[in-house]
């Protein structure tokens, strides 16, 4: 990786002498931006480049070429990979397109070059795409066709997107964004997201790793891979593709409710990294990172000097999960001492318009030394007579002045003339400025999530006793009989053999069958069709409640079979259990995805499910810090809580459970959806009532 991001020589194959193409641009940018090392442009038809002499082919350049960046027609690629590994160039860059984004023959045309390209031992980024660059003073790189040099600093972005790429240099120069390292993947031929992210995990001059995303292309290794690195270092993304362009038949919940980017928010939720919804927010977010603290919690301080900036900063705050603390009665009584009657001292601290710039480097100065706050927000809307260039200065000497700097400090300058003027003051001291409040509380949100996830215990997942002979013999039987679904006996035994609680149950074929079970369970007792071709029971009336005599049980057990039998359904016998009142209704349920493999999903269960879509989802395995975070993050957790004088739920029974089915299709990839509706929880111990497992092609 060294040989892209650091190489002695660059040769640009498909140089240009016409300013109006990518060969010209590439050629330029390293020349004009200062590029140490030596640039061999390659074209058959010029004498020179830029200026600089050219040569026929990469073979006929003088010197060792570490880099060649390719920009020739689609059907010249290959020819010039074949060049570049009789030259013994390591690491390539194929900026031309025309392969896999163009359909069928594309995709032929760049599954030859992946594979000759690691015949030939070269790295390779691409197709289709901007380039890379590097700013260390040291390098001074810039081999993209980039308009624009973006400052440097401790940011590493990756672009699956050229046009996307550009845009995000643009903003990194306007705003003053310091970049490190970037790279345009293109179509991931080889180099992918993984690669570089495992890079840059070592690379001293990468603080926060910045990704734009339209699809991961071996999820579990990310998963693997920003789970360390997110210990050490901030990863940032944008992940498009939000909506599923098309909805899947599922037979169970669970697959009815995982769509493609419910995976995603799984994934990034798993290993630490911050999810952003858009290009801007990205950025918003990598500001905050470059040079600040990482803050302790989430309480912070608002100093502005008008009264609806602080509101709305509050409120955005707020919104975000932070926590708008009222300081301390020393702090307000500093702060009190110094401001007019007129401003508010509690939080926000509104100075009012008169406050002077010396006013905000004594305000957040106070508001930093307090001990109920964890970073402050300074907020200035330019009144006459004030000039931003003072403010900005003054924030600046709250935040250095400050010792231990442990404390963010972010400024939000507002109106037309604010954020401008100020910017470059505020860049160079390492304090992130934005124009709009809301800016400013998602950045600070970000990092609190990030603290809390370094905070976050390191686990593995368990690994329980199981009966493991006993699963597979289930599942093999009914893939055997050409089966894709479980009957409910079997999904019952399957999770018995992993140790999850169910309830008690017999398969009765007859009336005498059924009558004694009902005697050793006793009465009420709820009858269940168990038939192959039977998904929904309650739609087919499959399901009888609450039986309570014997007279009872022989009416119902009939009536099911005659009705079952006219629906033309193949029944193998009738379940009966214990009627079970009382719990709490939960779901745990698991559905397959083709990227990213088993997907756990916990909610409240029954018809809760259905109608509040109220869940959480988590990718297989998950560790117990996991299943916990699945439990207490959905909107009704409260609900498994002491309720209305009920005693709360055992969480520590639901979340073994989770961890067990984890372990179930961890080690059973032959099953591809599974719902246990509903797992019944109680204030000790829990149980799993219904269950439903459908099978994929056995591997």
């Amino acid at each position: 990786m060294d040989s892209f991001f650091s190489p002695g020589s660059v040769a640009v194959i498909g140089a240009s002498r016409r300013p109006d193409t990518i060969g010209y641009q590439i050629v330029d940018n390293l020349v004009r931006h200062g590029y140490t090392g030596v640039v061999y442009p390659v074209n058959p038809h010029a004498v020179a480049v830029h200026s600089i002499p050219a040569y026929p082919s990469v073979l006929a350049v003088p010197g060792p070429v570490d880099l060649g960046v390719i920009v020739v027609p689609k059907e010249r690629v290959l020819d010039v990979v074949e060049d570049c590994g009789r030259k013994g160039v390591k690491a390539l860059v194929v900026i031309s397109a025309g392969f896999k984004e163009v359909g069928a023959e594309g995709r032929d045309r760049e599954l030859r070059l992946s594979e000759r390209a690691r015949a030939l031992g070269i790295r390779l980024i691409g197709p289709n795409c901007m380039g890379i660059l590097n700013t260390d003073p040291s390098s001074s790189m810039n081999a993209t066709f980039a308009p624009t040099m973006p400052p440097a600093g401790p940011l590493s972005f990756m672009s699956q997107s050229g046009a996307m790429g550009v845009t995000i240099l643009d903003y990194a120069k306007e705003y003053g964004i310091g970049i490190h390292h970037f790279a345009s993947v293109g179509n991931k031929a080889d180099v992918s997201g993984n690669d570089l992210v495992e890079f840059w995990e070592h690379d001293p001059g990468t603080r926060v790793i910045l990704m734009y995303l339209e699809n991961f292309g071996n999820p579990r290794r990310f998963t693997t891979l920003a789970r360390r690195v997110t210990r050490a270092k901030p990863i940032v993304v944008v992940k498009s593709g939000r909506t599923q362009a098309g909805a899947r038949a599922a037979a169970s919940h669970t697959g009815a409710l995982a769509a493609v980017d419910v995976a995603t928010d799984a994934l990034l939720a798993q290993c630490g990294v911050l999810r952003a919804d858009s290009v801007q927010e990205l950025f918003d977010v990598a500001m905050a990172f470059e040079d600040q603290p990482t803050p302790a919690g989430g309480r912070v301080a608002i100093v502005t000097n008008a009264g609806g900036p602080g509101i709305i900063i509050a409120d955005a705050c707020e919104s975000e999960g932070l926590e708008v603390v009222e300081l301390s009665p020393p702090t307000q009584a500093r702060l009190r001492a110094i401001f007019p009657a007129e401003a508010s001292v509690r939080n926000p601290v509104d100075m009012i318009a008169s406050a002077t710039s010396e006013s905000y480097r004594v305000a957040l100065e106070a508001v930093l030394g307090d001990p109920n706050v964890d970073a402050a927000i300074a907020a200035f809307v330019p009144p006459l007579g004030v000039r931003q260039v003072d403010v900005a200065t003054s924030i600046v000497e709250a935040f250095r002045t400050r010792e231990p700097r442990d404390k963010p400090l972010l400024a939000v300058l507002m109106g037309r003339q604010g954020l401008p003027e100020g910017r470059a003051e505020l860049h160079e001291a390492g304090v992130p400025a934005y124009t709009f409040p809301e800016s400013a509380a998602r950045a600070l949100a970000a990092m609190v999530r990030y603290r809390r996830w370094l905070e976050r215990p390191v686990e593995e997942p368990r690994h329980f006793p199981v009966d493991e002979a006993r699963a597979t013999h289930i599942v093999r039987r009914a893939l055997k009989a050409g089966r894709r679904r479980l009957t409910e006996f079997e999904a019952l035994d399957l999770l018995e053999a992993y140790g999850i609680p169910v309830i008690p149950h017999r398969l009765a074929t007859t009336h005498a069958d059924a009558r004694a079970a009902a005697e050793a369970y006793g009465y009420p007792v709820v009858l269940k069709a168990v038939s192959p071709g039977l998904v929904h029971k309650t739609d087919v009336g499959g399901v009888r409640v609450d039986i309570r005599t014997p007279q009872e049980l022989d009416d119902a057990f009939g009536e099911m079979i005659r009705e079952l039998g006219e629906a033309g359904l193949d029944i193998d016998g009738i379940l009966v259990e214990p009627f079970a009142p009382g719990g709490r209704e939960t779901i745990v349920g698991m559905s397959t995805d083709p990227s990213f493999g088993p997907i756990l999903m916990f909610g409240l269960g029954g018809v809760h499910v259905e109608a509040l879509r109220d869940v959480s989802f988590r990718l297989s395995p998950v560790s117990e810090v996991d299943a916990v975070e699945m439990v207490s993050s959905i909107r009704g957790a409260r609900m498994l809580d002491e309720l209305r004088g009920e005693p709360a739920v055992d969480r520590g029974a639901v979340v073994e459970v989770i961890q067990r089915i984890s372990q179930l299709v961890e080690a059973h990839p032959e099953v591809s959806e599974l719902d246990v509706n509903p797992l019944l929880a109680f204030p000790s111990g829990c149980v799993a009532v219904d269950a439903r497992v459908s099978l994929g092609v056995e591997p």
